[in-house]
């Protein structure tokens, strides 16, 4: 007679496959990462087939378990909500957030304000979406604002907010450059400090490519790993840099700031909002990420 499967192997299978690694899955299910690992290999055995191979960044699905979790996590999913939260679920958890720390202080946290006055808890983790990501496959994230859609099917993940990017300065500095960099090109532009969050400018790097059809080739003169820092610095005439322009908004309407150049077709970039897919046990995620998704469209 052929043994039953074990459902609580199935649903380990199904956080391993989601979250793309044994260590991820424990956290998720609260379990220890031998027993998902004696679980999964009790599976294997079971179908007498290999379910996970290793990769550089945890497990592999094989076509084997891509096959298993299409036919089961419809099922096992409905059966969670069925079931609803379990007993030790009596305090509802805190929603565990992260995403840059520009937009999560600016946008995100006060227009979460009316959920957290009515019960929600939060955890809030700034930093950068690669590392934030691994975090969210590892089960220590609930939701991430990434700057780039992920690849692969441990994460899920929907449009949340276009950024557009501004090149700006100071006054002192914009009266003597605008019309300069209009005739002669962002050369000009070299002779000036460049204020930028980090060596490798990404975020000018990407406007000049996208503006101007050529690299960028001045140094920084000024790095510091958050913009509300590079844009106090910009604000106070230390020199130039490239913003989103949501952050600098009030700046340019007070005309502490000034653009330098205003092109018809200025770089945008897509945040997205990522989970792990399934229905998870906390009800305050869903909220979270409702919310977000209803607010974002008027940022």
């Amino acid at each position: 007679m052929t043994e039953q499967l074990d459902l609580n192997h199935l649903r380990t299978f199904l956080a391993v496959h989601r979250s793309g690694s044994f260590t991820g899955a424990a956290q998720v299910l609260g379990l220890s990462q031998p027993t998902v690992t004696a679980q999964i290999r009790a599976l294997e055995q079971h179908s007498g087939r290999e379910l996970f191979t290793r990769g550089p960044r945890g497990v592999v699905p094989t076509a084997v378990a891509d096959e298993l979790a299409a036919r089961v996590a419809p099922a096992l999913d409905e059966l969670a909500v069925v079931a609803g939260p379990g007993p030790a679920a009596g305090r509802r958890a805190p929603v565990h957030l992260a995403g840059p720390a520009e937009l999560l202080c600016t946008r995100v946290l006060p227009a979460l304000a009316p959920l957290v006055a009515d019960g929600v808890r939060l955890r809030v983790t700034p930093g950068l979406t690669d590392p934030l990501l691994d975090a969210l496959r590892a089960g220590r994230h609930d939701l991430v604002i990434a700057t780039t859609r992920p690849r692969g099917r441990s994460l899920t993940s929907v449009p949340l907010t276009d950024e557009e990017f501004v090149l700006v300065a100071a006054p002192e500095w914009a009266d003597c450059l605008r019309g300069r960099l209009a005739v002669e090109g962002p050369a000009v532009l070299h002779a000036v400090p460049l204020i930028t969050y980090a060596e490798d400018l990404p975020i000018a790097r990407r406007y000049w490519r996208h503006v101007f059809g050529r690299r960028l080739s001045c140094p920084a003169a000024v790095t510091v790993p958050d913009l509300r820092g590079v844009l106090a610095a910009v604000e106070a005439g230390a020199g130039f840099t490239v913003l989103p322009r949501y952050l600098c908004l009030e700046q340019l309407a007070r005309g502490t700031l000034v653009p330098l150049h205003e092109p018809e077709d200025p770089p945008i970039n897509t945040g997205f909002l990522v989970q792990r897919p399934g229905p998870g046990d906390n009800p305050d995620v869903a909220r979270v990420r409702d919310l977000l998704l209803r607010v974002a469209r008027d940022w």
